[in-house]
């Protein structure tokens, strides 16, 4: 998906902490290229010597990954409901150490750390890892993620390209002894606690705990053909990072195997060190040649591959594989597959020693359709998926053989977002954990997310219950506004982490009553402010506005837009950390708003699918209306002076911005802009803007470039020169359009940067001061 950089405010998701690749070398300082042809003159620059810009806060908020690093992260509840196990960094040396949190006191003591397996030496990350981690935004050193064993007696992590084992119980680490070559990725136990697999290298590889041995699983793959990896587009758009996927008896593993035969292959190099070699990656691009992913399953004891059987020309993404127990104490593995199109989604269940995949039902929709998160879910009652109703996405309860639809747990009418998980209550009635966009049932706001149960029945006889399930009333486990997310132990014990427009991230602990036991412990450095932020619905679309501090309603303030605008994403939520860096440009002298328009979710299916095949117009005219109706009600912001600022899809649109509606917008900042729509990956743009071929009047329509000689307001485009994502060629062939074009335009190069902005301090602060100027250069001041 299209994302922003870091931590940064340019950071578009409210997910888990991001932020700058770990590991990466200190950048250089940014390469300014500057192309000028005849245009409008502008405004000469602020003289900095008159008019100081205070940048301390730019750089605490780069050291500290926006405040972030010392919170706690990734909470796990152990199985026996005694302790919570989360990740939390040093801010000093911005390594993630292993905490353990006991419930009955409420102590916290640390576990492990990276430095007492070190033991002082340096963490080095292979290039895998670093390519992982940049998929999944994850930000400080250290371990990155932790595996519980299923009795909680272990913990697995990782450092650099070597597994650990620690014994909670006596505190003993054992270092996996190595088995080959290859650098390892996605280590996890089996369900029986008695192995670990991982990839090493381009195979499916298991470690035997009580052998101390490593064996291969599978053999014979190739940087072109891997065995388990989750490919590009899987990782970076379907929300797939795993490629392999343990049995429920620990007698199998499924495992993806990736051909990327005849797919484009693209290269990253460093213009800096041109001694470097260039790194390559496969990068499928619309219109061309994907991934060809199959799956199979095979014993880890030996023996052939069973490579599963469904229609892999129609259906070319595999976009979930999910093992469960169902009836009887079955064994089940289910299967979601996509087509190219992505109007349709099949779930299949399959016959493991056979390879035969039954379609057992679908989603389908005439514009695309949404791969939902932590389903199907299998239980004892039936497939727990959040399927596309009348109203929305709704939680269904499906039949195990037929697929046929049993119940609607929770209808589209309550906004839900998806499903978290389940667990088993004190009272034993089954729960699942919702976290929807909802004030109320009867009164949605996109805004906030909060965590609700909802009853689901154990047995199947409980279907035979009158009104079932929906006699019952769901539980709401969080009312304050804001973004809540939940992990939940087996028996209702949980974590709730909560951040507020005047709070970042808290994590609190809960038994399953409700009871509060206390909370997570940070060491993390606290914001110098609160930001100066409304988040309320004006005419038909949700907005943020932030105000300076010193805000003066007397006068007249320049408008700057920080602009997202793509699809899926909610840009104006009430989190505090999201309006930050906002607040501080605000100080400069500005009131930055923000609109989320038209294919943003929660609002229903005609709401977030009118941007389909319309990129370059829906989504500015619904920023354009908003951005109006912000200025008829707030007399202080001056409609004359607007600028917009984004990156990612956000730069795409301050960009558009500029050249289709310079009537509007006076001034533009675009960081990593998709520039031409042919030039992104597969899975997100075919899904949005439909195949090439048949399309091509859409693309053409939503590129950029051929707006070039279009220019005649200031643009300043910013763009990491390692960007894999989206690769700097965007910013290249718009630049090279401009000059062409006879048009004038700023161009600053990050060089080494990748689609997550620098953490580099001193690249934070030349950045955004630079953006502030470049506004203040051609919007001017309150007045």
């Amino acid at each position: 998906m299209i994302l922003a950089p870091d931590p940064a405010r340019w950071d578009c998701r409210f997910r888990a902490a991001a932020g700058m690749l770990g590991g990466m070398n200190r950048l250089t300082p940014a390469l300014v290229l500057l192309v000028a042809a005849s245009a409008v003159p502008a405004r000469p620059p602020a003289d900095p010597k008159r008019d100081p810009v205070d940048t301390s806060f730019l750089k605490r908020y780069a050291e500290t990954r926006g405040f972030l690093l010392g919170r706690p992260v990734k909470p796990k509840v152990t199985p026996d409901g005694k302790h919570v196990l989360f990740l939390r960094a040093d801010p000093a040396t911005k390594r993630q150490s292993l905490f353990e949190f006991e419930l009955a006191t409420a102590r916290t003591r640390e576990v492990l750390s990276a430095e007492t397996i070190l033991k002082g030496g340096a963490e080095v990350l292979t290039p895998e890892e670093k390519a992982r981690r940049e998929r999944q935004r994850v930000s400080a050193g250290g371990f990155a993620d932790f595996h519980l064993s299923p009795d909680g007696a272990l913990v697995l992590v990782k450092l650099g390209n070597t597994l650990y084992v620690l014994e909670r119980t006596t505190g003993t680490v054992r270092e996996l002894k190595a088995g080959g070559d290859g650098p390892i990725v996605d280590p996890k136990f089996s369900p029986d606690g008695k192995f670990v697999a991982f990839v090493r290298g381009f195979d499916v590889a298991c470690y035997d705990l009580a052998a101390d041995k490593e064996f291969a699983v599978t053999t014979g793959g190739t940087v072109a053909k891997t065995h388990g990896l989750a490919e590009f587009v899987a990782q970076e758009e379907m929300g797939r990072h795993s490629g392999f996927w343990w049995s429920p008896d620990s007698k199998s593993i499924a495992y993806a195997e990736a051909d990327h035969t005849g797919v484009e292959q693209w290269w990253v190099a460093d213009p800096l060190k041109p001694e470097v070699p260039p790194a390559p990656q496969f990068y499928p691009r619309p219109g061309k040649k994907n991934v060809t992913v199959r799956l199979g399953v095979k014993s880890v004891a030996g023996g052939d591959t069973v490579w599963v059987e469904w229609d892999r020309a129609k259906y070319e993404y595999l976009a979930a594989v999910r093992w469960g127990t169902g009836t009887a104490g079955k064994a089940h593995l289910l299967v979601v597959i996509q087509d190219r199109k992505q109007q349709e989604m099949v779930v299949c269940a399959v016959e493991p020693t056979t390879g035969f995949a039954r379609r057992l039902f679908a989603d389908t929709d005439p514009a695309w359709t949404n791969i939902p998160a932590e389903v199907p879910l299998l239980t004892t009652s039936g497939i727990i998926w959040t399927g596309t109703g009348p109203n929305g996405p709704e939680v269904q309860l499906r039949n195990h053989d037929t697929g046929a639809l049993v119940s609607i747990l929770v209808p589209g009418t309550d906004h839900v977002l998806g499903v978290a998980g389940k667990y088993t209550s004190p009272h034993g009635g089954g729960r699942l954990f919702l976290p929807g966009h909802c004030v109320s049932l009867t009164a949605p706001d996109p805004t906030q997310q909060h965590v609700r149960v909802t009853p689901i029945p154990l047995d199947r006889s409980e279907l035979l219950k009158p009104n079932f399930p929906l006699a019952e009333p769901w539980e709401r486990f969080t009312d304050e506004p804001g973004m809540h997310t939940g992990a939940f132990g087996e028996d209702g014990q949980h974590v709730i982490t909560s951040t507020t427009l005047k709070q970042l991230p808290r994590s609190r602990v809960f038994d399953a009553h409700k009871k509060a036991l206390g909370e997570l412990p940070s060491v993390a450095a606290e914001p110098p402010f609160a930001p100066n932020v409304t988040v309320e619905k004006v005419g038909d679309f949700w907005t943020a506005v932030v105000r300076p501090r010193d805000f003066d309603a007397t006068k007249k303030y320049p408008v700057v837009l920080d602009v997202y605008g793509g699809p899926r994403h909610l840009h104006v939520v009430q989190a505090m950390r999201n309006w930050l860096v906002p607040q501080w440009l605000a100080d400069q002298g500005f009131v930055v708003v923000a609109v989320d328009n038209r294919g943003t979710p929660g609002r229903g299916r005609d709401w977030e699918r009118a941007v389909y095949q319309r990129f370059g117009t829906v989504p500015l005219e619904d920023q354009v209306k908003g951005l109006h109706a912000l200025c008829d009600k707030f007399p202080e912001l001056d409609r004359e002076r607007v600028g917009a600022v984004g990156w990612s899809f956000g730069g795409y649109m301050a960009a558009n911005g500029v050249l289709r509606r310079p009537d509007v917008f006076k001034a533009a900042v675009a960081g990593a802009p998709v520039t031409d729509w042919e030039d992104y990956d597969t899975h997100y743009t075919e899904r949005y803007m439909g195949l090439l071929p048949a399309s091509a009047a859409a693309y053409r329509e939503a590129s950029l470039l051929p707006l070039a000689d279009k220019l005649d307001r200031p643009l300043l485009l910013v763009h990491g020169t390692a960007d894999d994502n989206v690769y700097y060629r965007h910013t290249l062939r718009l630049s090279d359009a401009l000059f062409r074009a006879g048009r004038r335009f700023e161009a600053l190069a990050l060089p080494g940067v990748t689609h997550m902005a620098s953490a580099d301090p001193v690249v934070m602060e030349r950045l955004w001061t630079r953006t502030a100027g470049f506004f203040r250069s051609h919007l001017g001041g309150p007045r």
